[in-house]
């Protein structure tokens, strides 16, 4: 087979997979009540670049020519790696959500019945379903040999990432208070002992 169908069959399986592991806690949490929902129209905006940096742009390049200009020579290490970074990506985005719960929300919301969670993955990171999500994006940019797809879904995140961290983390102090500020402490951000 072809290096790049291959990548492109494992970047769709991935999208699908990342897909089929959150339907279902979409659904559920479609139930609970929010009671503090913040910054929805820019939260609308930075949900547009990560899904245009890691949904529209790879599918384009995927399904169309429209940027075979910037494909660049390919290995079969690059897919291996690809491949095995993804798949980290889903075993982590499925562990931030059965962590999660009732939880869980695309944007930033507090539910009614909202507890700050400190255990499972959420031990050693307080935001482990960006680190999945960044997980995601290296592993586009190492399996799509394409200047432009290729790191589309590093840029699209990072910018969700940039401008939502710092209001996400202060609504979890407005919320959690102490609580917060001690789990702050003792973990790191997205990797553990780092950052």
């Amino acid at each position: 087979m072809n290096l790049l169908v291959a990548a492109k069959i494992i970047w769709a399986a991935g999208v699908i997979g990342w897909y089929l592991i959150r339907l279902p806690f979409e659904r559920r949490v479609k139930r609970e009540r929010v009671v503090d929902a913040r910054h929805r129209v820019r939260e609308l905006v930075l949900l547009s670049c990560s899904t245009l940096g890691l949904g529209i742009i790879p599918l384009l390049w995927a399904t169309s020519k429209l940027f075979n200009a910037y494909n660049y020579p390919y290995s079969p290490f690059q897919l291996a790696l690809g491949t095995l970074i993804f798949a980290a990506s889903l075993w982590l985005f499925r562990r931030t959500h059965k962590d999660l719960g009732r939880n869980w929300s695309v944007t930033l919301e507090i539910k009614d019945t909202h507890k700050l969670i400190t255990e499972g993955v959420y031990r050693y990171v307080r935001h482990p379903m960006y680190s999945a999500f960044f997980l995601w994006a290296l592993a586009q940019a190492v399996l799509i040999p394409n200047l432009v797809a290729g790191p589309a879904g590093l840029i699209g995140f990072g910018i969700l990432y940039a401008f939502r961290i710092g209001r996400e983390e202060a609504m979890m102090l407005d919320t959690f208070g102490d609580q917060y500020r001690a789990y702050s402490a003792r973990t790191a951000r997205l990797v553990p002992g780092l950052y």
